[in-house]
């Protein structure tokens, strides 16, 4: 499903996207390594076992990059000009290996542009839920969105 452009969208719309992902040993490793991210929380699991998690945490910018990927497909895929900037970012639970996150979308606000005439501003409040229906991310994103017109 392609996304909706700006003059598609009402504050308050709210989307549950249909992507699930069931996040594996693999993903973690993968995403922690390609980002020079040393943290032993993420990649040792004996210092892991030490910590008050008691095994692996997923890396967070991991869970954040795939909270706003699985939106993508339902916000803003072919009608994007640019991500404008994410706010209020937040883990309020952790995300270990075998958890299964789903996301949520929901307009908060919509601006026309100014200075683009032929776009409009959309802020989506995201969030990352897992299989306990448990929050474990949010944030505010403010995407520059083309016009259907």
């Amino acid at each position: 499903m392609a996304g909706r452009h700006f003059d598609e969208w009402q504050v308050g719309d709210k989307l549950t996207h249909e992507i699930r992902r069931t996040v594996t040993e693999a993903d973690n490793l993968f995403f922690t390594v390609m980002t020079h991210n040393p943290q032993p929380l993420h990649l040792d699991v004996e210092a892991a076992k030490e910590s008050e998690f008691g095994q692996i945490l997923v890396n967070g910018t991991y869970t954040f990059s795939l909270m706003v990927g699985l939106s993508v497909g339902d916000t803003t895929l072919g009608t994007l000009v640019a991500n404008l900037g994410y706010d209020k970012l937040v883990m309020p639970k952790p995300v270990f290996i075998g958890d299964t996150l789903h996301a949520t979308s929901e307009v908060i606000a919509l601006r026309e542009s100014k200075s683009r005439p032929d776009t409009g501003i959309v802020t989506f409040l995201h969030e990352a839920v897992n299989q306990r229906g448990e929050v474990v991310c949010r944030c505010e994103r403010s995407a520059l969105l083309k016009k259907k017109g």
